[in-house]
């Protein structure tokens, strides 16, 4: 038999995941698409039918609520109403496919996109994950394969139907503003301090063509501005990575999704408009810090990385794929997919430690 190729065992697996329930148990998340895809893109094809096969095995995915009534995504009362309301999932999955058959993938994605972010913390961002795991598959296999379209549609939909947002001020579906003190990009060299303010992160890249508008030498501010917000959401993974393996914490779990949050928006962030990605950034930045304060036992005030015995990152994934959880193989793939856009030893120590602390709990 051929090795299975990206599209085919991505697709297969949507297949045959399609219908499966969107939460487990006391509202544990899907994870099967995200995961299957993350081990696709990582040339694990081969591996996922057999991953999708154990899933299904060892959970009972609850049905998805009936479809109640049409949302008209014309009528702002309307959709805003819908927001956060679980039961409307299988409506909010429907408008997204409706939406995706009349209009290109990144048009629907821009629309939707700054109505969602503000409600980026519900269920632990698994929205925005599903979503960005999605984005990629159909950036990589067509818009016309309707699987793909159709896991787009759910990661949309799962999003919105589980929108919670912990941003103040801000009415559901309204556009995250962006303004005030400390809503910059972090600048080159920035070092220590508050995990909030952005320190220690990596300041915007420059280079890329010139706009011909621009003087010699300028960088065309459009370009400019998606380095910059993919360089800030590269130093927030870095950065939450080193936090994840310093900071101590009751469950290996939940500060996972500090890093894989700003991770997925690093995935999106190069598909968005350039006035939604500083936007982006910022939403990703405070729901990481949130999380923060949410689930580390302790305040984190140095990040003292114990960095020895820390296997090479190949070896860090084929060791999450062994463990076979879903949150150790998609923090993984974040690891080794980070390393290349920016190398930081921290990306191999967080996922070492999850692989550490969830290889315990299942045994």
């Amino acid at each position: 038999m051929s090795p299975l190729t990206y599209t085919d065992a991505v697709g297969g697996a949507l297949e045959r995941l399609r219908g499966v329930g969107f939460e487990h148990g006391p509202r544990f998340v899907n994870h099967a698409p995200m995961a299957a895809e993350a081990l696709a893109y990582m040339g694990y094809a081969d591996d996922v039918p057999r991953w999708v096969d154990r899933n299904l095995r060892t959970h009972t995915y609850h049905e998805v609520p009936d479809a109640r009534w049409a949302i008209d995504p014309a009528d702002p009362d309307d959709w805003r109403s819908a927001l956060g309301d679980f039961s409307r999932v299988a409506d909010w999955t429907a408008l997204f496919e409706r939406e995706l058959a009349q209009a290109p993938w990144p048009e629907v994605l821009a629309r939707w996109w700054p109505r969602l972010l503000p409600g980026m913390s519900g269920v632990l961002t698994h929205g925005v994950i599903r979503t960005a795991h999605a984005v990629r598959a159909i950036s990589r296999a067509g818009e016309e394969n309707l699987a793909y379209r159709w896991e787009l549609a759910q990661g949309l939909g799962y999003w919105a139907a589980r929108y919670a947002s912990h941003t103040h001020g801000i009415r559901p579906g309204d556009e995250y503003p962006g303004t005030g003190e400390g809503d910059e990009y972090p600048r080159t060299g920035d070092g220590g301090g508050d995990t909030r303010t952005g320190s220690g992160e990596q300041g915007p890249r420059t280079g890329g063509g010139g706009d011909p508008r621009a003087g010699d030498g300028e960088q065309d501010p459009r370009t400019a501005d998606a380095d910059s917000a993919a360089a800030a959401l590269d130093g927030l993974v870095a950065e939450y990575a080193g936090i994840y393996a310093s900071a101590p914490q009751r469950h290996p779990v939940p500060l996972i999704h500090s890093i894989t949050g700003p991770a997925a928006v690093r995935l999106v962030v190069e598909h968005l408009p350039a006035a939604q990605r500083r936007p982006s950034y910022l939403v990703a930045r405070d729901v990481s810090a949130s999380m923060l304060d949410w689930f580390s036992t302790t305040p984190v005030t140095t990040l003292p990385v114990g960095l020895s015995g820390v296997p090479d990152l190949g070896e860090v994934f084929a060791t999450a794929v062994a463990i076979g959880d879903e949150h150790a193989i998609k923090l993984a793939e974040v690891a080794v997919r980070h390393q290349a856009l920016a190398p930081d030893p921290r990306l191999a120590a967080a996922a070492h430690a999850a692989n550490q602390g969830l290889a315990r709990f299942r045994r």
